[in-house]
């Protein structure tokens, strides 16, 4: 379990890593490009608003992953006992829910529908939709593997 949680912080850092060197390099050419060659560079601003969406996403992920997201803890930092377990659960089950019914469901179903091409890269938008499914799962990789964890602490302290 605990090589399943390294490789998947492995792989989402190293995406991130790769979307912001992206980021850039793409901000640095569209300058360089504009500048000093005076033509600015037709392509750039359609791949960093690609780019930007990609490392949005893959950094959301990373975010519930590291539990690290934004939460409303107003109210469950106020209960306590069964009362908070029950809320926790709650959200927990609602955002698994969400996850899984709009980025997973909702974005396989977008990206397997998408048949337009973005207008100056001529890239396929099913290649950007891809990161809804994507992120999608790291999410809910990332959250089974909290609660996976989380009980097996639990089950150690019973012991």
């Amino acid at each position: 379990m605990k090589k399943l949680d390294k490789i998947l912080d492995i792989v989402m850092r190293f995406i991130m890593a790769v979307a912001m060197f992206a980021l850039l390099a793409g901000g640095t050419w569209q300058i360089f490009t504009r500048w000093i060659l005076k033509d600015p560079s037709t392509f750039t601003d359609e791949f960093l608003r690609y780019v930007l969406i990609w490392a949005s996403m893959i950094g959301s992920a990373y975010c519930f992953y590291k539990d690290e997201h934004l939460a409303l803890d107003l109210v469950k930092d106020r209960v306590n006992g069964k009362v908070k377990i029950a809320l926790i659960l709650f959200i927990e089950a609602a955002i698994l829910f969400f996850v899984c019914y709009v980025f997973i469901y909702g974005g396989l179903k977008l990206t397997l529908n998408a048949t337009n091409q973005s207008s100056v890269m001529r890239l396929p938008f099913k290649f950007l939709y891809s990161i809804l499914p994507i992120s999608g799962v790291f999410i809910v990789l990332g959250r089974v593997l909290k609660y996976l964890q989380s009980f097996a602490e639990k089950k150690g302290e019973g012991k």
